[in-house]
């Protein structure tokens, strides 16, 4: 399993070259993964070096560490926001692939606890997995703070009423994984012993397929969300117009190969 790496101070990079799958750690174990600025910088220089290597056809997102995913952003370091508050930014677009027009598939797997901004990572994957003792709630509104960015992303996930509980019940309730499962927050549940592992599983099971097919499925899935229905599939038949034709020919190219469904 050939892996190539890059340095940071804040994440890990990985990239396994045989199964094509990029794995980005988290690696603020002892702030419980919180981002600061550091970390939002290299998460967006992180998916822009995934965005353009060819090798990589699926990211795995996960975080080190056995008590947290993420506490969100760190309050004990300064994120730096301007003087202006007409310049002020969201930390979420460094740390969202989308925002960086990054369209191959993201897993993400949670463990432990993930919290507040931690929501960023969660809502802009395209798979989420979880560990048995992964537990999700939002601060925001325990510390006084109004809770107005995760919830956008998180609505699009379980809806609004469950989106609404979340963000206003605060510290006084936390989603275990079983529940994360049924309101549709994570699609699957493991252990932690296998938690990395089911992960870059799913991943290079999807970056086996044609990766012209999975990232043109990607942009096309996500770009409609903030489109009307019709103009979103009159888009999305020019996506496929496009798209097809080259991903068959890459399937051809290395030749079918069949595959039997896993059942979950």
């Amino acid at each position: 399993m050939p892996m190539s790496r890059r340095d940071f101070e804040t994440i890990l990079l990985e990239v396994d070259t045989d199964d094509h799958v990029a794995t980005i750690t988290l690696n603020r174990p002892a702030s419980l993964n919180a981002f600061n600025r550091t970390m939002c910088d290299e998460m967006a220089e992180a998916w822009q070096i995934v965005k353009l290597d060819d090798t990589v056809n699926a990211v795995v997102l996960r975080a080190a560490g056995d008590r947290a995913f993420s506490a969100g952003l760190d309050i004990k370091s300064s994120y730096g926001q301007p003087d202006s508050i007409w310049h002020h930014e969201d930390p979420g677009e460094k740390l969202s692939p989308k925002w960086q027009k990054m369209w191959k598939p993201v897993v993400c797997a949670v463990h432990g606890m993930c919290t507040a901004g931690a929501f960023y990572f969660v809502n802009e994957a395209d798979v989420v997995i979880c560990s048995q003792d992964a537990t999700f709630f939002d601060s925001h509104v325990s510390a006084g703070l109004v809770c107005a960015l995760e919830p956008i992303g998180l609505m699009r996930r379980v809806g609004l009423g469950e989106t609404l509980r979340i963000a206003l019940t605060g510290n006084d309730e936390r989603v275990s994984a079983d529940t994360a499962q049924r309101i549709g927050l994570v699609s699957e549940v493991v252990s932690s012993e296998t938690l990395w592992a089911r992960a870059h599983e799913i991943a290079a099971g999807i970056a086996a397929k044609p990766p012209s097919a999975t990232q043109g499925t990607v942009k096309a899935i996500w770009e409609s969300l903030d489109k009307p229905y019709r103009v979103a599939l009159e888009q999305n038949l020019i996506y496929t117009r496009l798209g097809n034709p080259l991903g068959t020919a890459e399937l051809a190219a290395r030749g079918r190969e069949t595959t039997t469904p896993r059942i979950r």
